[in-house]
């Protein structure tokens, strides 16, 4: 089968998963400077969150770009992350409130680290499918990227121990590392 309704239906989940954690924003009830900087760490916590939906979603497309076609196997790695995914909003609103404490930033990167698990598993299930028809090397810097988000996500959770701060420098570093999509699926497309 070929590929199109699984993109729509993951367009529309991630859609839905945007408009969720735009709704945990809160309305100061004053209408002072100071309300809205109290805003801050939920504000932070949203783009975080957001720009890693924005990651997952542009990969996804590339990815799904070079896709020709998908089997049952493909569309329950898909859901898999789209699980995942679906958490996060949880888990940023969580983070915006307690940002200091060390549950919510567990809570954070382990719904974080378990994206990243399914994103990878989602890729090898297409290269499996694919076989010799989907060229390896367009995907090496992304299974690359995944195996290195994997480890950072680790040792994120690791230093939550030592202080929030570090885990969620290495929560962002993983985003920065996934920002530019990959060229060679760009120009394969």
């Amino acid at each position: 089968m070929t590929t199109s309704r699984l993109e729509a239906f993951s367009d529309g989940v991630l859609a839905i998963i945007i408009t969720i954690m735009v709704l945990e924003f809160k309305v100061p009830e004053q209408t002072n400077v100071y309300s809205l900087l109290s805003l801050s760490p939920i504000f932070t916590s949203y783009l975080l969150s957001f720009i890693y939906i924005a990651i997952y979603w542009s990969n996804h497309h590339h990815l799904f770009q070079i896709t020709k076609k998908v089997d049952g196997k493909v569309l329950w790695a898909n859901l898999h992350l789209l699980f995942w995914l679906s958490l996060i909003p949880f888990a940023t609103a969580w983070l915006g409130q307690h940002y200091e404490d060390k549950l919510p930033v567990i809570t954070y990167g382990t719904v974080l680290l378990l994206c990243a698990v399914a994103y990878f598993i989602l890729h090898v299930t297409i290269i499996k499918l694919h076989g010799k028809e989907l060229r390896l090397d367009r995907l090496s810097n992304i299974h690359k990227k995944g195996k290195v988000s994997i480890v950072c996500y680790l040792i994120g959770l690791g230093f939550t121990f030592v202080h929030t701060y570090i885990a969620l420098g290495f929560y962002a570093a993983v985003a920065i590392l996934w920002i530019i999509p990959d060229k060679k699926i760009e120009e394969s497309v």
